[in-house]
């Protein structure tokens, strides 16, 4: 057997029993299927570069990314730390398979009918940033949403510019504008009923989709 095929089992062998450890950020059995998916995905990515030199196989094995961490580990440890930057800022965070939601309500991001970011949320933005910066392998969609009360096009207009102002704001601190896309919702998605005063108030909110290049 060459060495170059006796490497790579050696490894495959070490990453199988590696993987039979606790995940560090859930402890899930989920995560460490992913885990050893990943790392074997991780092990074919390094082949690429090391069995040809061509600028081919290296952009191909620089592109391997979250594959080569495993979509759903590299997942995790982005939501673990979303989860300590934002205790007690009042932004939840949710898991929605390898999907990230951040879910802002209005009432801490803006000051009525305003789409200018209250001062006191830029630094939780810049918390959120900073991990985004980090999991580059992620593709950033920031909706708006209002609730019923008022004209449809006026909320669709405050939306989107609520949206647009996040987004900008992200861009601003080193965010790859290429991964960021903004949308103003309107009236048309609301998570609770709008005929009270509480489920019109969860209505008004800006979410941050955070999805995992496959």
């Amino acid at each position: 057997m060459s060495k170059l095929l006796r490497f790579p089992l050696l490894i495959l062998t070490t990453v199988a029993m590696a993987a039979c450890t606790t995940n560090p950020f859930t402890g899930e059995q989920q995560a460490r299927r992913a885990a050893t998916y990943g790392a074997i995905g991780g092990v074919v990515c390094g082949l690429i570069g090391s069995a040809d030199s061509s600028q081919h196989a290296r952009n191909a094995a620089l592109g391997c990314g979250a594959i080569g961490a495993g979509v759903g580990a590299y997942m995790d440890a982005q939501e673990a730390e979303l989860r300590e930057e934002l205790q007690g800022t009042g932004v939840q965070v949710r898991r929605n398979g390898d999907q990230l939601d951040l879910i802002m309500p209005g009432n801490i991001t803006f000051a009525t009918d305003s789409y200018t970011i209250r001062s006191n949320f830029e630094p939780v933005l810049e918390s959120v940033s900073q991990v985004l910066y980090k999991f580059t392998d992620t593709r950033l969609r920031v909706t708006g949403h209002t609730d019923s009360t008022g004209s449809r096009d006026y909320n669709y207009d405050l939306s989107n510019r609520r949206a647009t102002s996040v987004a900008n704001y992200l861009a601003s601190t080193g965010i790859d504008q290429n991964r960021l896309i903004s949308q103003g919702m309107g009236p048309d998605q609301p998570i609770a009923s709008n005929d009270t005063e509480s489920g019109r108030a969860s209505n008004r909110r800006v979410e941050l989709q955070i999805v995992a290049i496959q």
